[in-house]
């Protein structure tokens, strides 16, 4: 089996109740607006459409720059392998206004942008959660746009107010790819001037989102039909977490310590580099730290574990046989040979592995949000109990810190 596994490659559909559907937000048309793409439960439409995994070729572009490759080699190459893929979600469907959803924002990692998390986002959207995937826009995106007026160069009126009518053919599109730190530069204030931005447009996307449950009205730079309307009173703004992986788990640390919103947090892998030890103090909310068995090492777990705390949930488990990029949907896109050789896949099937994160996620985000659901079956895995999955690290910690509190 050439694939390591008798399963053909593809984004896995959520398994949860509902159907999902998505859209792309621009929020304010300039670098300051919010972009993302938004998961949510929706009616199932005829056109049945489902958008590529991949929305334009620049986003190729940034990823040869990303990983320092000649772009038309990356570009040819990324496009054979991954451009007829699309996303199990129906683009622009209508919204399902059915009671009041839990709100999740996930934040992506460095390299990424707003789509390449849509295994994760569509099954928390399909268990009943409206989820926003920031793309950012701090230079850690391999690529992402906003646009500039051709009419004018005064500052425009932000996007919520109703004068703001500028249509596309007014604006002129700009795209900015990744910017690595400069050689010589420190690399610390680089990211954590970054990681700040990060927690900022989450909290710019949590405020849309709840400017739209209030039915204000706002211009999507993007010309879709969607009924915006139907979100009105549709969101439970008491039960908001925030998600997200490698850089995005810095980030979701960095919004609980700013943001009294976010409920509770789930970081996949984070890597705690870009974060300065006095924000530790300012998380009072709880986190479970999700990690892969390959990517930690001592001095990044040391730092999670500043965060133990006896007043609040801090809940850390490994994911065995699983790689850094074993929660990015190329795990599942690539084959076994390439996914081994770009360490895209880990020696676990992909689908248990997303699994289990997956549904350990989903049983904090009930404990902690005061969910009505049966996702509380899934709490052995909160405590690393069952196939696969050990509490704590698989790194050897000196003495003193060999217990991550339980």
């Amino acid at each position: 089996m050439g694939h390591g596994s008798s399963r053909s490659l593809g984004i896995p559909a959520g398994k949860g109740p509902h159907v999902v559907g998505c859209i792309d937000i621009m929020a304010d048309h300039t670098i300051q607006g919010s972009f993302l793409r938004l998961y949510y439960p929706c009616i199932q439409g005829e056109k049945n459409q489902r958008p590529l995994w991949i929305p334009r070729h620049e986003y190729y572009s940034g990823l040869a720059d990303f990983l320092k490759y000649n772009r038309k080699t990356v570009d040819y190459f990324l496009k054979y392998m991954y451009g007829s893929y699309r996303v199990p979600a129906e683009w622009n469907a209508p919204f399902k206004s059915d009671g009041k959803y839990p709100l999740v924002i996930f934040s992506h990692g460095l390299g990424a942008f707003r789509t390449l998390y849509s295994a994760i986002c569509i099954e928390v959207a399909s268990s009943g959660f409206v989820v926003a995937a920031v793309e950012h826009r701090d230079g850690s995106a391999s690529a992402t746009h906003y646009f500039e007026d051709k009419t004018a160069c005064e500052v425009k009126e932000p996007a919520l107010s109703s004068s703001s009518t500028l249509t596309l053919d007014q604006l002129e599109e700009k795209w900015l790819y990744y910017q690595p730190h400069k050689m010589g530069e420190k690399e610390f204030p680089f990211r954590n001037l970054q990681v700040h931005q990060r927690a900022e447009e989450c909290t710019k996307a949590l405020n849309l989102l709840t400017d739209i449950n209030k039915g204000k009205t706002f211009q999507n730079v993007f010309p879709l039909d969607f009924d915006f309307t139907k979100m009105k009173d549709c969101l439970d703004l008491c039960k908001v977490a925030i998600m997200g992986h490698s850089f995005g788990g810095a980030t979701v640390l960095d919004s609980l310590s700013k943001e009294v919103r976010f409920g509770c947090g789930v970081a996949l892998d984070a890597w705690m580099f870009p974060l300065e030890d006095e924000m530790h103090a300012k998380i009072q909310k709880p986190v479970l730290f999700i990690n892969s068995e390959k990517f930690q090492w001592l001095s990044n777990i040391l730092k999670i574990k500043k965060l133990d705390s006896n007043n609040v949930q801090r809940k850390m488990i490994t994911i065995m046989g699983t790689v850094h990029q074993s929660f990015p949907d190329f795990t599942f896109l690539t084959g076994h040979f390439f996914g081994k050789l770009f360490g895209l896949k880990g020696t676990i099937d992909p689908h248990i592995a997303i699994d289990i994160s997956n549904k350990a996620a989903l049983a904090f985000m009930q404990r902690h949000l005061g969910l009505q659901q049966d996702f509380d079956q899934w709490d052995p895995l909160i405590d690393g109990k069952g196939e696969h999955v050990i509490p704590g690290t698989n790194i050897n910690l000196p003495q003193s810190n060999s217990k991550f509190k339980q």
